[in-house]
């Protein structure tokens, strides 16, 4: 399909960076799907039942009706530009929405309005709350039966923030609904045509009056804090004029004080067009988000940096994608300065000059060539060895930007190609889905010579070992799904190691003593060098924190990683002649192995929140099901004639319970789950998985 022009020069106040964020089947793609017919983008509206859709353009997402990978596009509305990442709902690709809120400036939050807040609206909306995202709430489906507006509303105020100020009010809810109340000009809308594209005014229906007066005042009252000039006009009893009572929400939702609330249907058509005006009207543009910060690779200061396209070249790669037409893709976002194909840009995260051959601004998989990037803008490179969370910049101005984190992976799965032939193949396939995805995590077995691959969730790695065979050719075996063990330490212990050989001629010599302490869950491996008097070189002490490292990949136990502890290096010794970078690296490595032994080491597993609906007459059974999986029950709430029951179970004990809960409730419950925490494993089942590693 031919992709038209979408370069055109559009000053930095009328571009909006944008995501589409929500819960799994809230309706996010078909959302988006409106906006591109609406604003001239596509002259079909897509459809996700019969795989039609733009945005879900890989043959795993079509077959699913499920977003897997984050999609980019460009559109227009009101003269303004905008970029819009489509981004997965389910939970096993969360890393997709991670990446895009990190360089996004704004971002819709979608709701099916017959649920309200589900589990993974919650994590988006805590991904967007740490990068400061303004956002737009869009209560979505309320023509479907359950609709409830104001239940969403309550929800969003319950669950998620109290900052949630309605905008809007439906016109009739599930069969009935039929277009919305603008609470702003106090006019009534409806969408008529084909595709919804006629947005018709007319008088707000008499029995919806009162209701449009109530939440208007809410909204005027909210929206008076903006600042002094409209409060003290509000107080002396006159009254906002529309466009103050829009620049104080804008100014209020830039700076996250509230979210404004959105209704309607996108799949019937209805209010996705004023969704689009909010977009524009409320949410920021790259000159009214806040600097960019950043430190200086040649100083260590630290830096901030205007969106100015004539200030230093700031850029961040953000996600990787092989193309099977141009090969490897870098998005990246210009935060300042500008870059043009062809010219040369210096990676900062790894110190090497990388050139930028060609620029492409994409539309789901097509992509249009363009000459230049200027600050603000999102786009594609190709000939870049950047990876995710790299920043790229100019030589004289070398500016490294924090990079993106990212959860890890909880879950393994043994993969094998089915010829020996193909085992080469699989190293170098691996290798680029290890570039594109940041949460998966490749670990070989040497005694076993298995590879382990890690993810985020079963339908993480089935998407994976899909994607081998059918983009790759590449048949796979695969094994049953393994549980990411981690190891840690309960007490504080000093700990010598020493290596020494002598052989003839130059020997051997390193010796370090450490003090090893526990840290809290989650906090990762710390090193201290607190070497003073020079007892061990400074140059030596690089190699001292690699063997810690490397001691730390495979604990004493059951062989899993070493978490959450801290080291420091206070003391040790050194031969003149026979010190060495590997002689201390060892004596690290035969320091840290000690140590375990002395330091009470044991297992930790993943803990993941569970959330099951069921009819209310299998409720006792789930129940009964979960704690029996050594669950804790955190609740349970009523929600129409279903409950939804809340708790958090080892991920060890959940293989295979969808087929379970089908069976136990007649396939009428659902459930999903997502990582939570980890926690100590009990030592029944610590001893078990001790032998099982000694077998292994």
């Amino acid at each position: 399909m031919a992709v038209e022009t979408m370069k055109k020069e559009y000053p930095l106040e009328k571009i909006r960076n944008i995501g589409i964020i929500a819960h799994i089947d809230a309706g996010k793609t078909t959302t988006t799907e409106r906006i591109l017919f609406y604003t001239g983008k596509s002259h079909k509206i897509g459809n996700i039942d019969e795989g039609t859709t733009q945005m879900d353009w890989m043959a795993q997402e079509r077959e699913r009706g499920i977003t897997i990978q984050s999609a980019a596009t460009t559109c227009f509305w009101n003269d303004h530009r905008i970029n819009i990442i489509d981004t997965p709902g389910h939970v096993d690709f969360t890393a997709e929405v991670e990446r895009s809120l990190r360089v996004l400036d704004g971002g819709v939050i979608v709701l099916d309005g017959s649920q309200g807040v589900e589990p993974q609206s919650e994590t988006v909306f805590r991904q967007a709350q740490k990068y400061d995202v303004p956002l737009l709430f869009f209560v979505n489906k309320l023509d479907k039966v359950g609709g409830d507006f104001l239940m969403s509303v309550d929800s969003i105020s319950e669950k998620l923030s109290k900052k949630g100020v309605v905008v809007q009010l439906p016109i009739g809810l599930e069969n009935g609904f039929i277009g919305v109340v603008d609470l702003i000009e106090m006019k009534a809308y409806k969408f008529e045509g084909d595709g919804g594209e006629n947005v018709v005014e007319f008088d707000i229906p008499e029995d919806l009056v009162d209701d449009a007066k109530k939440y208007r005042s809410i909204l005027v009252e909210k929206v008076a804090e903006a600042d002094d000039a409209l409060i003290e006009k509000y107080l002396g009893g006159n009254e906002l004029t529309t466009e103050e009572i829009k620049s104080g929400l804008r100014k209020l939702t830039v700076s996250t004080e509230v979210y404004p609330i959105y209704c309607g249907a996108s799949l019937s058509n209805k209010g996705v067009q004023k969704v689009l005006d909010g977009v524009i009207d409320y949410l920021p543009s790259p000159k009214d988000t806040p600097d960019i910060k950043g430190e200086n690779v040649d100083t260590g200061e630290s830096v901030s940096l205007k969106s100015d396209e004539e200030g230093p070249l700031a850029a961040l790669a953000f996600k990787i994608q092989t193309d099977p037409y141009v090969g490897r893709l870098t998005y990246f976002r210009v935060y300042s300065g500008k870059v043009s194909a062809g010219s040369y840009v210096y990676n900062s995260t790894t110190g090497n000059k990388e050139r930028l051959g060609r620029i492409l601004l994409m539309h789901a998989n097509h992509r249009e060539e363009i000459k230049e990037v200027l600050a603000g803008e999102i786009a594609a490179g190709v000939g870049l060895d950047a990876t995710t969370g790299d920043t790229l910049c100019s030589e004289e101005n070398r500016i490294l930007l924090d990079k993106i984190s990212f959860a890890e992976p909880v879950i393994g799965v043994v993969i094998e190609p089915k010829t020996k032939a193909d085992r080469d193949k699989m190293s170098q396939i691996i290798k680029k889905f290890l570039e594109e995805d940041p949460t998966l995590q490749i670990k070989s077995n040497i005694e076993t010579g298995q590879t382990l691959l890690y993810g985020m969730g079963e339908l993480h790695l089935d998407i994976i070992v899909d994607r081998m065979k059918r983009e790759f050719n590449l048949e796979i075996n695969t094994g049953k799904p393994q549980v990411a063990y981690r190891e840690t330490i309960r007490k504080t212990v000093e700990q010598e190691g020493k290596y020494i050989r002598q052989s003839g001629g130059r020997g051997q010599y390193g010796h370090v003593v450490i003090k090893v302490e526990p840290l809290e869950r989650g906090e990762g491996l710390k090193f201290i060098d607190k070497i003073v008097g020079g007892s061990i070189p400074k140059e030596y002490v690089p190699a001292v924190e690699k063997g810690i490292k490397e001691a730390a990949e495979s604990g004493t136990i059951a062989g899993y990683p070493l978490v959450d502890f801290q080291v420091t290096l206070f003391d040790g010794s050194f031969h003149e002649v026979d010190s060495s970078e590997m002689a201390f690296k060892m004596a690290a490595i035969e320091a840290i192995r000690d140590a375990q032994r002395a330091a009470d080491t044991f297992l930790l597993e993943p803990i993941m929140k569970v959330e099951v609906i069921t009819p209310e007459e299998f409720m006792g059974d789930v129940i009964g099901n979960l704690s029996s999986k050594r669950g804790k029950i955190d609740g349970t709430e009523q929600k129409g004639n279903a409950r939804i029951i809340t708790g958090r179970v080892p991920l060890a004990e959940m293989f295979g319970y969808a087929t379970e809960l089908r069976g136990m409730t007649q396939g009428r419950a659902s459930f999903v789950m997502e990582p939570s925490h980890y926690e100590e494993v009990p030592s029944n089942i610590a001893e078990g998985l001790a032998r099982e590693s000694i077998r292994r």
